[in-house]
């Protein structure tokens, strides 16, 4: 993540949940929210009454590495928080990146240009 950061602080992820944008499908739910930098700051939770800590942690680091791969087409400036659902566990990474970016094409954090 060249040009983002994480999020670690609770109450920001607080902030988010209260007052930010969402968007939800069947696998995540994304919150966003200006923060006004230059670049983005992505927080990803993932219950731990979903499953074993393995699983959780592989859902998280592909959540990451889409991101990742992404970045480039999100519009700087945003905190971004992906809540991973339990139907999300196992799901194919395919289907992860699909429903990641429907979500964020559906906040309008996506670029035009790109």
């Amino acid at each position: 993540m060249r040009f983002s950061h994480s999020l670690k602080l609770n109450h920001i992820f607080r902030r988010l949940y209260r007052s930010g944008k969402n968007a939800a499908n069947r696998y995540l739910v994304l919150y966003c929210r200006g923060n006004g930098s230059k670049g983005n700051r992505i927080g990803i939770t993932v219950n731990a009454k979903l499953a074993h800590a393995v699983h959780r942690n592989r859902v998280r680091r592909q959540l990451r590495e889409i991101y990742r791969l992404h970045e480039q087409e999100f519009q700087p400036g945003h905190d971004l928080v992906v809540v991973v659902r339990s139907r999300a566990i196992g799901a194919p990474y395919g289907k992860l990146e699909e429903a990641y970016l429907a979500l964020a094409a559906q906040l309008g954090l996506l670029r035009e240009d790109v």
